[in-house]
């Protein structure tokens, strides 16, 4: 069995006008997978066809799916109808996820905080705002039963976010969920805001990891910032990680450039 730690990078970093064009450009450039962010109000069954294809046709494996949309991370919003479309969305993803066998994910909720929490972090949901998103979570991963997909939980930083910011609380709540095709995404861009270690947040949370976010701590390519990246992948080793690396960040320039330069960079910490 391969447990060596694979990259991706997410379509939205790259030039080209469809997914297949995108997907043989990272295989180009050395990398083993795609992220596909896909608008949900543009998604046709010419779209899910060559998302279906892609990995035949390309040798790229579409590892992440998910949809953008104005109702995202409105999960658990105030406002009924708001959320049942949102969670909707949601689950159609899921089911596409299911398809693939990709990973998909969810937060609490998703948008700027206002007021900022500048002085007082991390809030704790109550017992019924917890059970209530507890709820959400089965009733959005749902469509992946029998599936080898999974809805994932992102630890989301606190300016984006009013709870679940760090991924030792999504651990937590994962670990209360006992739940297959759920787990934890771990994202270096916001851990580097709320973890106080890095390292030893990912120790913590351990298995439950099932897909990775890389961007540095000022949301650049990694190597790009102040993240020690090799302390990172050395926690991920260590507790058996071996799923993908996805690149969701800026480009910092001409990505024909940039990103063939990080899959070298990043390759070089994993062997």
């Amino acid at each position: 069995m391969d447990f060596m730690m694979k990259i991706s990078c997410s379509n939205l970093m790259l030039p080209g006008n469809y997914l297949t064009e995108q997907a043989n450009l990272l295989y180009k450039w050395g990398y083993d997978g795609i992220a596909l962010f896909m608008n949900y109000c543009q998604w046709n069954e010419e779209l899910h066809e060559e998302v279906l294809n892609l990995r035949e046709n390309t040798g790229i494996i579409p590892c992440e799916f998910a949809f953008t949309d104005e109702i995202y991370g409105h999960l658990m919003s105030d406002n009924i109808d708001l959320r049942k479309k949102s969670r909707e969305m949601y689950k159609r993803a899921a089911e596409i996820s299911g398809e693939i066998g990709a990973v998909t994910e969810l937060e609490f909720a998703y948008g700027t905080q206002n007021p900022l929490p500048l002085f007082h972090p991390y809030k704790k949901m109550t017992e019924t705002e917890k059970q209530d998103f507890l709820e959400m979570y089965k009733e959005v991963t749902a469509p992946l039963m029998g599936t080898t997909g999974k809805m994932l939980l992102e630890g989301i930083n606190r300016y984006e976010s009013p709870y679940l910011n760090s991924i030792k609380e999504c651990t937590d709540i994962i670990d209360t969920l006992d739940r297959e095709n759920t787990g934890v995404l771990a994202d270096f861009f916001h851990m580097s805001i709320e973890e106080s270690n890095i390292t030893e947040s990912i120790k913590y949370a351990g298995d439950a990891i099932k897909h990775v976010h890389l961007g540095d701590n000022n949301r650049l390519l990694p190597s790009y910032g102040a993240i020690d990246w090799q302390a990172g992948f050395n926690a991920l080793k260590e507790v058996g990680y071996n799923g993908f690396l996805n690149l969701e960040c800026s480009t910092c320039g001409k990505p024909s450039k940039t990103l063939p330069e990080t899959a070298i960079f990043l390759k070089k910490m994993l062997n």
